[in-house]
Formats: structure tokens, C-alpha cells, sequence
């Protein structure tokens, strides 16, 4: 069966409302995934999500769970529109037979929409994550000045936070295009095998709920297909995500590892943290995932989109 055909426009407003959806409904999620990921065991300010939230409230107050949300709701709709836009292209290039795609197909369709993303995933992770992260190492001086006085205050005094246009303005200014991509590596590693698993699995299990061949999937398998096929693939490639996290991560807490690259950081994160160190933040991030991709399938399936340009089009004579 070939996939029903939907005008690029719609495919990109989809994906925009979606993400836009999704990022303000579980970000705070992904700034405890952040942080929990950052931290090392010799400096561990978290014992867990809900502990890093509350710490985070009564610390910086409620909007500080939303910080660097103001990148991702600004690059998410490109983001988004982007991976969902590639995948739906893929899929119809490689399905011009009208023939249903083999799985190997399907994959192969992931893996084109997970590369084309990173065009945009790569900076906005680069200053989310300097924005989130910002919290922890400011919390972490403070506590380590009052336990050493002054001498501890003069080591490591508090300086200013960021915003997202000083760093961008930083990170041109001292290192070129170059800075915002920083990572870069990190995360194709970790969102082409994401797309890979993600986009196969949820056409598979949206298929099963769909009642006859020529018709959609109702709204709650849509959603649930989105949710299960995400939550598997953040899960799969948490790892690749907390060595994307330790490398992008600009600054450090007193006495963590530097890293020189993907294999450096993740021999070292092996050697003084342990194998389970690459599932920090993995049911964080599965909690962030499942939801975002819910959300993002079902606006994608209902086309609000079209509906919308419909209604700007107005009735054709």
C-alpha cells in the first residue's frame, strides 16, 4: 500500500506543532536527564529525577526547570519538522513500487531522517545543555564554599549565567561554525540508531491497530504506538546519549573528567564510573521520549496541519 501523499508545508507545520507540544510538556524531564547524566560519581549533587527537580525548585525556583527551554522551543520546529519530513520522504522513494517496505527498507529510511536532523539537533543540544547543566555546577560551588569558607568562595567564584545568544555569540566568536557543532560525531552515533529502531518499530505497531488496510489508526494507537516505539529507542541509545551530554557539556564541576573525544570519553566513563554509568537519565529520557513522539505521531496522523492550510486557502470556487 503506498502511503498517502501530504503536501511538504503540512509536513513541516506537523512536525512544528508537535515538537512545540511536546518540548513544553516534558522539559523539565529532560533538564534532570541532563544533570544527572553531567554529574560523576565523585560530585554526585542527584540521587534521582524527582530528587534533582526538587533541588532544582527550591534552588532556582520553578522557572529554573524550564532553563534552556527557549532554544528547543525555537529549534524544535525546524528539528522536528525536519526528522519526521525525511522519514515520510524516505519511506515514499523507496516505496515508488507501491509495495508495503521491508524492514530493511524501513531502517534505511530511519537512518537518512536521523542524519538529515542533526543539521539542527547538534547546536540546539550544544546550547541546551550549557543552559540546563548552568544550575548544577552553580549549585555545586556554593555548596563546596560554605564547606570550605573563603579559600574554597576564591576558588571558584559564582559567575553570571548565560543566555543562549551570549554563548552562540562565544562560541563564533572563539571557535567558528565549529563551536556550535561540537559533538557532532556523538550525535549522529546517537540519532541514526535512534531513527533507525524508532521509525520501523512505530510503523509496525501503528499497522497493528490500524482496523482496515485503506484507513488511519485511531488517535490511541498513534499515540501509543509513539510512545512505546520511543521509549525503546531513547532506552537503546542512552549510552551514545551520555557521552554526547559529557562532550558537548563547555563546563566542568571541580575535579571532573575532560575529554578529548567520543572514545576518550567513554573509556573513562567505563573506567572511574562503571558500565551502568551509560543508562544515567536513560528512564529520564524514556519519560521525555515516549510523550514527545506520542504527541508528535498523533498531530502528525490528524493533520492539523491540513486542516489548517485548508482553512487559510478557504472554499475553492
Amino acid at each position: 500500500m503506498a502511503d498517502k501523499q501530504i503536501s511538504l508545508p503540512a509536513k513541516l507545520i506537523n512536525g512544528g506543532i508537535a515538537g512545540l507540544i511536546g518540548v513544553t510538556c516534558v522539559f523539565p524531564i529532560d533538564l534532570a536527564k541532563t544533570r544527572l547524566q553531567n554529574q560523576q560519581n565523585g560530585q554526585r549533587m542527584y540521587t534521582s529525577m524527582s530528587d534533582c527537580l526538587i533541588k532544582t525548585i527550591r534552588s532556582e525556583g520553578y522557572f529554573g526547570m524550564y532553563r534552556g527551554a527557549a532554544v528547543n522551543l525555537t529549534l524544535v520546529t525546524p528539528e522536528k519538522a525536519i526528522k519526521l519530513a525525511a522519514n515520510d520522504f524516505f519511506r515514499h522513494q523507496l516505496s515508488k513500487d507501491g509495495q508495503k517496505l521491508t524492514l530493511p527498507k524501513e531502517m534505511l529510511a530511519g537512518c537518512g531522517a536521523g542524519t538529515c536532523q542533526v543539521i539542527v539537533t547538534t547546536p540546539m543540544e550544544m546550547l541546551k545543555i550549557q543552559l540546563q547543566d548552568a544550575g548544577r555546577i552553580a549549585a555545586q560551588r556554593k555548596i563546596l564554599a560554605a564547606q570550605g569558607g573563603a579559600q574554597a568562595s576564591a576558588e571558584a567564584p559564582a559567575a553570571p549565567r548565560p543566555t543562549a545568544t551570549q554563548l552562540t555569540r562565544d562560541l563564533l566568536r572563539s571557535r567558528g561554525i565549529a563551536g556550535l557543532y561540537k559533538g557532532l560525531g556523538a550525535t549522529l552515533l546517537r540519532d541514526v540508531p535512534f531513527s533507525i529502531v524508532y521509525f520501523p518499530l512505530f510503523a509496525n505497531l501503528n499497522q497493528l491497530g490500524r482496523p482496515a488496510s485503506e484507513e488511519k489508526s485511531p488517535f490511541y494507537v498513534s499515540f501509543l504506538a509513539g510512545c512505546v516505539a520511543g521509549s525503546a529507542a531513547a532506552v537503546a541509545v542512552n549510552p551514545c546519549d551520555v557521552v554526547k551530554t559529557r562532550l558537548q557539556s563547555l563546563q566542568r564541576g571541580v575535579n571532573e573528567d575532560t575529554y578529548s573525544g567520543f572514545l576518550d570519553c567513554a573509556r573513562k566513563i567505563l573506567r572511574h564510573e562503571g558500565p551502568l554509568a551509560f543508562l544515567k537519565g536513560a528512564y529520564c529520557r524514556a519519560l521525555v521520549i515516549a510523550p514527545l513522539f506520542g504527541i508528535a505521531q498523533v498531530v502528525y496522523f490528524l493533520g492539523i496541519a491540513e486542516s489548517l492550510l485548508g482553512l487559510l486557502q478557504g472554499p475553492r470556487a
